[in-house]
C-alpha cells in the first residue's frame, strides 16, 4: 500500500447530505426554544382575544361609571329643584344627564319617577328616582351575538325639608315659643330648633303651629298644638346658620346721624349713626344697597312705612358696644326685599355676629310687615308677628331665640331671592 493510500484510509469521512438533514432535525427537536415558539404560535390568538375582551369589558365598566355619576347627579339636582322650586324634576334631571352626554331620544333613555318604581323607597312620595340606559355596540364580543349590550344606572334622592324658621340657641327653654292665641302658618317650609332643652319648643294657650315639618333637638311642650305634613321629630340633629360666614363690606364714618323722618322721603345706602327714627306719617323709600345702622335702633311707630328692593339693613356697632336693634310697633309698615346677588345676596336684615347674645329685636308689624329673603340675627332674641305669605313668598327667620307674639305666616318659595338654603337640599339614598 502506498503512503497516499494509507493517508486516505485514515482521514475522517464526511457525512452525506441525508445524514446532515437528520442531524439538524434531531437538534431542532431537542432545542427548547423551538417548543416555545410552537406554543406561542398556538396560544397567540387566545392571548390576543383575551386582551381584546378585557379591553371591551373595561370600556363597558367606564361607561357604566359615567352613567352612574350622571344618575346620581341628576337625582340630587332634581331633588334640589323640587325643594327650591326652580324647575320641574324631569327638566332638571334631563339637563344634568345631558351634560354627561346622555340625551333621551338621541343616544340614551332618561326616566324620572316620583316616587320610585322599585327599591326600599317605593312608597316614599318625596323620593325621586332617575334611571338612565344606553345601548353599547359590541366589539370583539360580536362573535357571540349581534345585538348591542344594554348598560344602565339608577339613583334615588330625597329632597330635604327646607326651613323658614331656625332657632340657634343650644340650651334655652322655649327657644321657639308661641303663647296665648297665636296662629303660625308656615307654607311648604319647616321649623328647626337647635335647643336640647326638654321644652325647647313651647306652644301654650290656644296657639297653633302648622308647618311642613318640625325638627327639634330637645323636646316639645304643647305638641298637640303642632300640625305637620311630614312629621314632628324630637332628637333631631343640629342645623347651622347658612350665613354664619357672611361678613358685610367694611364701613367707616357717618353719612347720617340720628336720622329722622315724619313725611315722604327717599334715602340712599350709607352709614346711619344712631339708627333711624321713622315717626307717624313717614313714608321712606330706600334705594338699593347696604344700610349700616351703627348704634341706635330702627324705630317705627304709627303709620310709618319703610320700603325698598335690593336692600340690606345691617345692625352693628363701630365701637363694639350699644349695637343697633329694631323696634316696630303700632301698625308700622315695612316692605323690603334683599339683593339677589353680591356679598349680601339673599339677606334683607343682618345682625352683627359679635353683638351680645340676647339683644332684643321687636318685629311687630302684623299684617303690614313684609320682609323677603333672610332675617339673619344669630345673636338676637326676636319677637315676631306678621309677614303674610301673600306679600312675601320667601322669608327665612334665623335667630338665637324666637317668640311669636302675633299671627304669622311664612313661606320658602325663594327662587330669585339669592338666599342660601337653611339645611341640606337633598340626600342621595340609593
Amino acid at each position: 500500500m502506498s503512503v497516499s493510500d494509507h493517508r486516505r484510509d485514515n482521514m475522517p469521512r464526511r457525512p452525506g447530505r441525508r445524514e446532515n438533514v437528520l442531524r439538524l432535525l434531531a437538534h431542532f427537536l431537542r432545542n427548547d426554544s423551538g417548543a416555545y415558539a410552537i406554543f406561542v404560535g398556538l396560544a397567540l390568538p387566545v392571548l390576543v382575544g383575551a386582551a381584546a375582551f378585557g379591553t371591551e369589558e373595561g370600556l363597558l365598566l367606564y361607561k357604566h361609571r359615567q352613567m352612574q355619576h350622571a344618575a346620581d347627579s341628576g337625582a340630587v339636582s332634581a331633588a334640589a329643584a323640587y325643594v327650591m322650586g326652580n324647575s320641574s324634576v324631569v327638566t332638571q334631571a334631563d339637563s344634568v344627564a345631558a351634560s354627561y352626554g346622555f340625551v333621551t331620544g338621541s343616544n340614551a333613555t332618561v326616566t324620572v319617577n316620583q316616587p320610585p318604581t322599585s327599591g326600599p323607597n317605593l312608597n316614599n312620595a318625596q323620593a325621586i328616582e332617575v334611571l338612565i340606559s344606553q345601548n353599547q355596540p359590541r366589539l370583539f364580543s360580536g362573535i357571540w351575538g349581534a345585538g348591542p349590550i344594554a348598560v344602565s344606572a339608577r339613583a334615588v334622592a330625597l329632597p330635604e325639608h327646607q326651613a323658614c324658621v331656625l332657632v340657634l340657641d343650644r340650651n334655652a327653654s322655649g327657644a321657639f315659643s308661641a303663647q296665648g292665641s297665636v296662629n303660625i302658618n308656615l307654607v311648604n317650609c319647616a321649623i328647626n330648633d337647635d335647643s336640647g332643652d326638654a321644652q325647647a319648643m313651647a306652644i301654650g294657650g290656644a296657639s297653633t303651629v302648622s308647618a311642613e315639618f318640625v325638627g327639634v333637638v330637645g323636646g316639645i311642650s304643647g305638641r298637640q298644638s303642632v300640625t305637620t305634613v311630614d312629621g314632628t321629630v324630637t332628637g333631631y340633629h343640629v342645623v347651622l346658620d347658612p350665613y354664619a360666614n357672611v361678613t358685610p363690606p367694611p364701613f367707616s364714618g357717618c353719612d347720617y346721624t340720628n336720622y329722622s323722618a315724619k313725611s315722604a322721603a327717599t334715602i340712599s345706602p350709607g352709614v346711619y349713626c344712631g339708627g333711624m327714627n321713622l315717626r307717624a306719617g313717614a313714608a321712606v323709600i330706600m334705594n338699593p344697597g347696604i344700610y349700616y345702622l351703627d348704634g341706635g335702633a330702627l324705630s317705627m311707630a304709627g303709620s310709618a312705612s319703610l320700603t325698598g328692593s335690593g336692600v340690606t339693613l345691617v345692625f352693628t356697632s363701630s365701637t363694639g358696644k350699644n349695637y343697633a336693634t329694631a323696634s316696630l310697633s303700632g301698625g308700622a309698615t315695612i316692605d323690603i326685599a334683599p339683593p339677589g346677588s353680591g356679598q349680601m345676596s339673599g339677606i334683607a336684615i343682618y345682625g352683627d355676629h359679635n353683638m351680645p347674645l340676647g339683644t332684643q329685636f321687636d318685629f311687630r308689624g302684623g299684617s303690614n310687615q313684609s320682609i323677603g329673603g333672610a332675617v339673619d340675627l344669630p345673636r338676637a332674641a326676636v319677637n315676631w308677628a306678621g309677614n303674610p305669605t301673600t306679600q312675601q313668598p320667601c322669608t327665612q327667620l334665623i335667630a338665637d331665640t324666637i317668640q311669636f307674639v302675633g299671627d304669622s305666616g311664612l313661606s320658602i318659595n325663594c327662587s330669585g331671592y339669592g338666599t342660601s338654603p337653611i339645611s341640606t337640599v337633598a340626600t342621595l339614598l340609593e
